[in-house]
């Protein structure tokens, strides 16, 4: 399959379901909606939830005797009267890897079947929520049940013959979501017909609508070497554009006047052709219609690839969902200097010998437009929803970059695990011919030498998780170099006094000196590492043992490499013994609305105590 064919499992059923009038047959929508598939949603999302909450400390299971010589946990729901029973092995960083098959679950001595919204409310107490939260709460993890129920539906590769595709065919095939989050599919907004056109693993192509915006009311913004005409000619043909502005001119209106700006579809039905409506009624704002082209949402959700000109731009659009711990709008006053931050972190990576030798690069966000409506902003504080309703911007694609005979994956895929148990990185080692602990090491290489140099030389922290990274896989289904993604947003100079250009410094964020190496620590080591460790050792690739002995061994030699930068080393010492657990799922469980400020994001962590830390057993000599 090449890169610009869409995947397998967009099939004649999907297509039926988006058609015009394709619900009128509404249990359609809900086929996949079958009592086994509930039960084996509810069973794996259950094993998560114990898993996740007792690595977070919000449960503390204890062993009791079991029918077999493996060894056997218990937890209590708050009240006592529910009991879950389960097989565990504790992995490093208090991995609970938990059999899902061993999982019983009794109410007052009755065995009753695992139910993942039920563990919720029999634990609200230990979890900590309100009752201002907890409906909200029980909501997604109903949704997320739903979406694994979708999955469990579909006819997706194995992770045999996912090693070998393209990359929008393991893009869309990913079942799992982000590794820590219990309630991480909720996507509240959504109605199922919704679900089955916009939902990444429905891989359904999408044509995006597009606006009109009135320049009095909207901001471009774009990288030092694009204008506004060069993106929308490339992005837009000329029949699409001449379309457009005809539309204008048959209500008296000029193009020029205004700036186009993409919108997801849902977007605009249900919020800005109502929301806006009074935009739309003074022609601030005006509706076009679907462009040309055919794209797939990512796994962000709100992000799209184009599968008709693959080399064209991912469109980022603002989605008012409620998804894991946020509202997924886009602000137009934080899209302003997007583009300006892209070109600076750029120009350091092209300027590192370090990072250029690793072979690093990002796919920028090389402009950014969005609409400013007055009323709401003068309404709204600056963090409000209301003022993230209509952005867009504009990311580069990763496939112009693209060496011959080198294909894409996102990271997300070395965590993913088939129908059978199967693993996607096990399958790309096998496929590699070299030893687990080469194959890794060079992934390693490619991934964490770079995220360490960023942090020890630069003061610079990414988001790596598994959707942010794209990986670059040469002939030989190995890692040869990563890209990173979604920039603006995420990354962090934790460094107040570095000297930033002014559109920059909004990235520089003040973190306490004790809690900064937790960049490292948390974000990878603990919330991705962790995870693939579990993987491999489960796969029987793998021992724990070499595992972090591989990743002890990499951030080793990176360290003989800088020299000059061996006081940093010594003071953010990643061979620690134990490092500060930062939970997650505590901050969904506090306000799973807004799970933190963006501007300051180290405000409403999490900690409860420390975790060993597996690195420390493989420290060199010192």
């Amino acid at each position: 399959m090449t890169s610009t064919a869409v995947p397998a499992q967009t099939t004649a059923a999907h297509a039926a379901l988006t058609a015009p009038g394709a619900h009128t047959a509404a249990g359609d929508a809900v086929a996949h909606l079958t009592p086994q598939r509930w039960a084996r949603a509810n069973r794996m999302l259950v094993r998560k939830a114990l898993a996740e909450f007792t690595h977070e400390r919000l449960l503390t299971p204890q062993p009791v005797p079991g029918p077999d010589d493996r060894q056997w946990y218990e937890v209590r729901s708050d009240d006592g009267t529910v009991t879950y029973r389960f097989v565990a092995r504790v992995l490093a960083l208090a991995h609970w890897q938990i059999d899902a098959d061993s999982i019983t679950r009794h109410r007052d001595g009755v065995e009753v079947p695992p139910d993942a919204v039920d563990l919720i409310v029999e634990l609200r107490g230990a979890l900590g929520l309100s009752a201002r939260v907890l409906p909200v709460y029980l909501e997604e993890i109903t949704s997320t049940l739903a979406g694994t129920a979708y999955k469990l539906a579909q006819s997706l590769p194995s992770a045999a013959e996912l090693a070998g595709s393209d990359f929008q065919t393991i893009e869309t095939s990913m079942t799992e979501g982000h590794p820590c989050f219990v309630a991480n599919n909720g996507r509240l907004g959504f109605g199922v017909d919704e679900y089955h056109r916009y939902a990444p693993e429905a891989a359904t192509p999408v044509r995006l609508e597009w606006l009109a915006a009135h320049r009095d009311h909207s901001t471009f913004s774009s990288a030092a070497d694009l204008d506004y005409d060069a993106l929308i000619s490339g992005e837009l043909d000329a029949e699409t554009r001449a379309r457009f502005a005809a539309t204008m001119a048959e209500l008296g209106l000029d193009l020029a006047d205004y700036h186009l700006i993409p919108a997801h579809p849902w977007q605009w039905w249900n919020k800005l052709a109502v929301t806006f409506a009074g935009e739309l009624a003074e022609r601030r704002l005006v509706h076009l219609g679907p462009g040309p082209d055919s794209y797939l949402a990512q796994q962000s959700i709100r992000t799209f690839f184009n599968v008709t000109e693959p080399r064209r731009h991912y469109v980022k659009t603002a989605l008012s969902v409620l998804n894991m711990g946020f509202m997924r709008g886009l602000s137009a006053a934080y899209m302003a200097a997007t583009p300006a931050i892209n070109d600076w972190l750029a120009d350091l990576i092209a300027g590192d010998e370090v990072l250029a030798g690793t072979g690093l690069t990002i796919i920028r966000e090389r402009a950014a437009v969005g609409y400013r409506h007055r009323q709401y902003e003068a309404a709204t504080e600056r963090t409000s929803p209301y003022r993230k309703m209509f952005a867009a911007l504009w990311r580069e694609s990763p496939v112009p970059g693209l060496a011959p005979g080198r294909r894409l994956s996102t990271m997300a895929a070395l965590l993913h695990t088939d129908d059978d148990g199967g693993s996607l990185a096990a399958a790309l080692i096998d496929r590699s011919g070299l030893t687990p602990e080469v194959w890794l090491r060079r992934y390693l290489d490619a991934y964490l030498t770079p995220l360490l140099h960023s942090f020890y030389a630069h003061d610079l922290a990414f988001m790596p998780h598994g959707e942010n990274v794209i990986l670059v896989l040469d002939e030989h289904h190995t890692v040869e170099r990563v890209i990173f993604k979604d920039i603006a947003e995420e990354i962090a100079v934790l460094n107040t006094d570095a000297e930033l250009p002014e559109q920059v410094r909004r990235i520089q964020v003040e973190v306490p000196d004790d809690t900064k190496l937790l960049s490292i620590f948390t974000d990878v080591v603990d919330c991705f590492l962790r995870h693939l460790s579990a993987v491999l050792v489960e796969a029987g690739v793998l021992t724990e043992d070499a595992f972090w002995g591989t990743v002890a061994a990499c951030a080793a030699d990176y360290f003989d490499r800088v020299p000059h930068l061996a006081e940093r080393v010594r003071h953010y010492d990643l061979f620690a013994p134990e490092f500060a657990l930062s939970c997650l799922n505590r901050l969904q469980l506090r306000d799973n609305q807004q799970m933190v400020d963006l501007a300051d994001p180290s405000a409403a962590l999490q900690f409860v105590g420390t975790l060993a830390n597996p690195l420390a057993a493989h420290a060199p000599a010192r």
